[in-house]
């Protein structure tokens, strides 16, 4: 009867440690899933500043000569699509910058040209007809052209006009592209600086408190201030301009110049 007793308690002891052992052997640690943070634009920032004079014309034999550098930062780019985690401002920072650096890309890849519209007449594509729809922008697996990240990212996802003095698509008459990449921290600052110095430049805008002749941005993308800031384009002009308009100023718009903005 004690041997019976004994080996009951031992096969239970046994059942016990057995099950114990199992379930810590089973256990799965669940994964801690991290969020990359937004990558550094300090390649680009380089690269601007090495090629780009203060009034934003570029020196595109120069990046050309770099064209290894700007091809690792657009590959980084591609490797690190945006995430919602992001703040807003890295996110638009990022696209802002990957607009420009790809339009970099898009002039050196089909160097010399005279203007980016010439761009279109070499393309060999179905159903492609200007550079700004061609597809060779790989994000994230996807694959982008000029006009998707402008109009099917920037302007639908963020209600940020001002973007349209910082996005360059190196035409003349574009604004000044900026000399240092775009920093989420700092963003801000930098939109405010661009539209400052675009509404002032009178290569880009020529007001005078009885005519404005503006820029055609503003006739293309006047509407985007309209709807995301509740702006006409004279109070536009008044946000920027050292020169004030009235309702009684007649505004114009220049014809747009699409020579190349190089130096």
């Amino acid at each position: 009867m004690k041997l019976l007793f004994l080996f009951s308690v031992c096969l239970c002891l046994a059942i016990s440690l057995s099950g114990s052992y199992l379930a810590h052997h089973n256990a799965v640690k669940a994964p801690t899933l991290t969020v990359a943070a937004a990558p550094s634009h300090a390649a680009f920032d380089k690269l601007l500043k090495e090629h780009v004079n203060a009034s934003g014309m570029v020196d595109y034999k120069g990046f050309i000569k770099d064209k290894a550098d700007l091809k690792a930062y657009t590959d980084m780019l591609g490797k690190n699509a945006p995430s919602d985690s992001w703040s807003k401002d890295d996110q638009l920072a990022y696209w802002i910058n990957a607009y420009n650096a790809f339009t970099i890309q898009l002039i050196m890849d089909n160097y010399p040209v005279k203007s980016i519209k010439d761009i279109g007449s070499k393309i060999k594509i179905p159903f492609v007809n200007t550079p700004w729809d061609v597809k060779f922008i790989k994000i994230g697996g996807e694959t982008y052209d000029l006009n998707n990240i402008e109009h099917g990212i920037i302007r639908k996802k963020f209600s940020e006009p001002r973007i349209h003095f910082a996005l360059v698509c190196a035409a003349k008459s574009c604004p000044r592209l900026r000399n240092e990449a775009f920093d989420g921290k700092r963003l801000n600052a930098q939109l405010e600086d661009q539209g400052v110095d675009f509404l002032n430049n009178p290569a880009k805008n020529s007001v005078t408190p009885k005519q404005a002749s503006l820029s055609k941005i503003l006739d293309w993308y006047g509407g985007d201030f309209q709807k995301m800031k509740q702006q006409s384009v004279k109070d536009v002009v008044n946000q920027f301009s050292k020169t004030k308009i009235t309702d009684d100023t007649k505004i114009s718009y220049q014809t747009y110049d699409w020579a190349l903005n190089e130096q």
